[in-house]
């Protein structure tokens, strides 16, 4: 599973999770968000299940698997889409969106905004 929220500017912080029920001693996310390393993602066994975040370029597609014990491929059946890959099977998507950041002179004038007072008035 996959979730995304804005990170800096033009970035995307996407969440990759497994589910706890899952026995593994380790898991790693793989894919061209780092070069298919193997290693280089590993997921964190917590109390919501196997989790990584990594921070990706806004308006990207990119594919990955999950790799359990070092040897078992794991597709994503909750991905954003699928792709064939050279082995004969299916590659997981993750599409990250182009979230809106305001410009920095707007990012100012909020941090600097001073909401106005209330001013109580009887009514009756």
């Amino acid at each position: 599973m996959i979730t995304k929220r804005p990170g800096a500017p033009g970035k995307v912080r996407v969440t990759f999770a497994m589910p706890a029920t899952l026995w593994a001693d380790c898991i790693h996310v793989v894919g061209d968000f780092n070069g298919w390393d193997q290693q280089a993602t590993p997921l964190r066994l917590t109390d919501a299940g196997w989790m990584a975040t990594v921070e990706l370029d806004a308006g990207a597609t990119y594919a990955y698997r999950y790799l359990v014990n070092g040897s078992e491929w794991h597709n994503d059946w909750q991905a954003d889409g699928y792709r064939t890959n050279d082995y004969g099977g299916d590659n997981s998507l993750v599409i990250t969106p182009d979230f809106d950041h305001p410009p920095v002179e707007d990012l100012e004038r909020v941090i600097s905004f001073t909401p106005p007072r209330l001013r109580l008035v009887p009514t009756g």
